[in-house]
């Protein structure tokens, strides 16, 4: 994973973090270059954790086939894969540093490692495995207060993260390091959202008053984050600081920040403009024009297609005598499964109570014979089968709702069922388990197949629904809105949008103009349990009842 923080020429910047794999490798560089070309400076965030609220920390889940993996340390097979990383990013971005001409002027040296801080060794390794690979610029840590204390590693610059200005903090700081420059690398100018709680606002007053204070002290400053953005797909993550359990976290990433999700200007934008202003010598150019959004008229769905129906398109599934986790199934090229749903079946032959042991993770439909029954989840671990004749199929659609992506559980976050489920205390046994990733070569496959049925036959749950979106025009920034469903995920072109939940905060998904085309657009529902045949669209985001961050 990298984490660019695009510099500009003063003390203050923007930050962007996005994923760097195999694939885009090619595009981190071009975006690099990109940065280079507006004037921008880049402070480099390679990883390999970010965090960012995302699944894992941006971590790859096949690290966790391992069962004896201890991410973010000195474990060999952790530095193995950290090696192997590397070995591609870096000698892509080391010719674009700023001593041979580029515009990295800095290199964070992983992310965050005080609040974690399991092995002594590895920020070093971290350190030396960037340096021996080229790189040359000023090294950086970055830690909130508390991390300060454990996350710093021997000539790199350390920073602090917070979003309300305490004196002694600073000081402390000041202490470490004496005599060096201080920098604030994560400035939060908002907060990230939980499914079921509401939506965090951080007044921008008092933001720029946090800001302005910040720059008077002769600080240099990040803002995280100044555009959110959106967890496209199954990217979000999940919070367990202090918890007993996964609180898991929304699709939209809007956080509160000066442009908003779909890059709208706000008041805390124009507030921050008006503030850095004061530090430019000439008047600053004026910004991009606005883009437009729009609300579409409702999509009425045509079609629908039972979960059961959609199994053959499905990879070849495993027959298992125990579960096995969504990590270790023998699929992708034995790297197993990332995200989406893992489906496990298994055969009963009478009532009784099923006791999920607070083995599955995260959320899991119960069928039996695709009959629902209820959900097993962290807060509710027993449910009653009713009775019914002879051999039944006992069928459980299992959920990855999102990783932790901080903290000390990271080693914890395999899915699926990761243990015995006990039917009458007794495991259950003979599984046939399925990968439902719904990736677009799978969603693609159910669009040209012909088993969909009308609207006029009563759909089975969870199903597929489909239905057209018709742009006249040219096609403009949107949002969907599902007033009448209940819970899934929504893909328009073959895009995954993300996952919606009818308990919110969240009301909306962000729909990119690009995405669409003039004429018909597709737009196919995954539904858990409910709807009411329509989609909705709005002009903007709508993210629920507010809450200050405290």
């Amino acid at each position: 994973m990298v984490g660019l923080r695009l510099s500009l020429k003063q003390r203050y910047s923007v930050l962007l973090c996005f994923a760097v794999g195999a694939i885009i490798v090619h595009f981190s560089r071009a975006y690099l270059r990109l940065a280079g070309r507006l004037g921008l400076w880049v402070i480099l965030r390679p990883g390999p954790y970010i965090c960012g609220e995302w699944d894992l920390g941006g971590l790859p889940s096949w690290l966790l086939r391992d069962p004896d993996m201890k991410l973010r340390t000195t474990y060999p097979s952790f530095t193995d894969a950290v090696d192997s990383f590397f070995n591609q990013v870096i000698k892509r971005v080391v010719p674009l540093q700023y001593s041979e001409g580029g515009p990295i002027i800095a290199v964070q040296v992983e992310n965050e490692y005080g609040s974690y801080a399991k092995d002594g060794e590895y920020m070093p390794f971290i350190k030396e495995a960037l340096l021996s690979r080229g790189v040359t610029e000023l090294l950086l840590t970055s830690d909130n207060k508390e991390g300060l204390q454990r996350g710093g590693v021997k000539g790199a610059l350390e920073t602090i993260n917070f979003q309300r200005l305490n004196p002694n903090d600073i000081k402390y700081l000041d202490g470490i390091q004496p005599q060096k420059p201080k920098m604030v690398m994560e400035f939060w100018s908002g907060w990230f959202d939980l499914w079921g709680e509401l939506h965090h606002v951080f007044p921008a007053e008092d933001m720029v008053a946090v800001v302005t204070e910040i720059l008077r002290l002769d600080m240099s400053i990040n803002l995280y984050m100044f555009h959110g953005g959106t967890n496209f797909g199954f990217m979000s993550g999940a919070f367990a600081v202090g918890m007993p359990a996964a609180k898991l976290m929304v699709t939209s990433y809007d956080y509160d920040a000066p442009l908003s999700e779909a890059g709208d200007y706000t008041t805390k934008y124009r507030l921050l403009r008006d503030v850095f202003s004061r530090y430019h010598a000439q008047p600053l150019p004026d910004p991009p024009s606005h883009r437009e959004t729009t609300a579409y008229q409702p999509v009425v769905i045509q079609q629908h297609l039972s979960l059961w129906d959609s199994l053959h398109f499905t990879d070849k599934p495993l027959k298992s005598e125990r579960p096995v986790n969504m990590e270790n199934l023998p699929v992708n090229n034995n790297n197993g499964q990332s995200y989406g749903y893992t489906l496990y079946e298994t055969p009963i032959t009478s009532e009784g109570t099923l006791n999920s042991k607070n083995n599955v993770r995260d959320r899991a439909l119960v069928f039996v014979g695709k009959h629902f029954v209820g959900v097993l989840d962290f807060d509710t671990q027993e449910l009653a089968v009713p009775d019914g004749k002879g051999k039944r199929t006992l069928s459980l659609l299992v959920e990855n709702c999102g990783r932790v992506n901080y903290g000390n559980t990271l080693d914890e976050q395999r899915k699926g069922l990761v243990g015995d489920i006990e039917f009458n205390k007794r495991p259950l046994r003979d599984f046939i388990i399925r990968s439902l990733e719904m990736k677009p070569a799978f969603v693609d496959s159910l669009c040209r197949s012909g088993h969909w049925a009308s609207m006029r036959q009563q759909p089975t749950f969870p199903a597929f629904f489909q239905g057209k979106l018709h742009v006249s025009g040219s096609p403009k920034d949107t949002f969907i809105k599902l007033p009448g469903w209940s819970k899934g995920v929504v893909f328009v072109n073959g895009k995954n949008l993300g996952r919606y939940w009818s308990i919110g905060p969240q009301q909306t998904l962000y729909v990119p103009g690009p995405w669409l085309h003039r004429g018909d657009n597709q737009v196919v529902v995954f539904e858990e349990q409910e709807t009411d045949g329509r989609i909705q669209f709005s002009g903007g985001g709508e993210y629920g009842m507010t809450v200050d961050v405290q």
